[in-house]
């Protein structure tokens, strides 16, 4: 969260300690760009075209300083990380802090108080990616220590009673959930760390968890753990037994559909 300041600042202060990358502009350091070029032309990706418009985007306090003028006293950033991972929990972060800083020890140290929740796979398959993913950011908001009267969240809103700025890019337009997205990702990543010491054939101290080549290739030789997300694509495909209840289902309502027809077919009678 963010404390309202008790005097008035000028202008937006930008971000540069705690996101120097989104400084950087990416014109200065690619001939490419200067010379108008699109992605296509330089053989850019769409999703690295995008990292380098995001990289361009300023993290300020701009939308802080709108909940403070709309009354508000202790304003929240709220993010999430883990939502294309592969395996294991999505990780939320909900934070108050004075002010900005630059990594997660010093915002620990900084802030008027932050909370971590996560959910886990067997919920995420349950409920959704998207549905746990605002749960775990509910589950972090609830364990502040003191009560936000504002929230700013990345890209979508919870069931919390206060006033919420839904912020698509948000960790890169605003102070509060860059800082609350640091906090989750140092904590997820820590989780994927130890959790490589338990399942050390998909390499998730390396790639925490996300579809790379290494994972992919571990998931079709090993199958997947306990803890993979049996709802996701990559996971499901890599089972064998997704593959076995699919076809017994089948069979099953094959077996259903026959019977169903067989009862609807008129019995014809004679009159002795």
């Amino acid at each position: 969260m963010v404390q309202a300041p008790k005097h008035r600042s000028t202008g937006e202060i930008s971000v540069a300690r705690l996101t120097k990358w989104v400084e950087t502009s990416r014109t200065d350091m690619n001939p490419g760009i200067k010379a108008g070029k699109t992605g296509k032309e330089q053989g850019i990706s769409p999703s690295a075209l995008k990292m380098r418009l995001l990289k361009r985007l300023r993290c300020t306090q701009r939308f802080e300083k709108q909940a403070w003028q709309a009354g508000a006293r202790l304003v929240a950033g709220v993010d999430e990380v883990g939502r294309g991972s592969l395996f294991g929990p999505v990780v939320a972060a909900a934070l108050l802090a004075e002010r900005r800083e630059v990594l997660a020890e010093r915002i620990r140290e900084r802030a008027l108080c932050f909370a971590i929740a996560a959910v886990d796979s067997e919920t995420i398959d349950a409920i959704n990616i998207y549905q746990a993913s605002r749960l775990a950011m509910l589950k972090a908001v609830e364990q502040l220590s003191l009560k936000p009267d504002h929230l700013l969240i990345d890209a979508m809103q919870i069931e919390y009673n206060c006033s919420q700025t839904k912020i698509i890019h948000g960790d890169a337009l605003s102070v509060s959930i860059a800082a609350a997205s640091i906090i989750a990702k140092v904590e997820r990543d820590r989780m994927m760390r130890e959790l490589h010491e338990v399942y050390p054939l998909y390499g998730l101290a390396s790639n925490k968890g996300y579809s790379t080549p290494v994972h992919i290739r571990s998931l079709r030789e090993h199958g997947p753990s306990p803890l993979h997300r049996q709802s996701f694509a990559p996971v499901w495909n890599s089972n064998k037994a997704p593959q076995e209840v699919l076809e017994f289902m089948m069979e099953e309502a094959a077996e259903v559909a026959e019977l169903a027809n067989s009862e609807a077919e008129p019995v014809l009678t004679s009159d002795a």
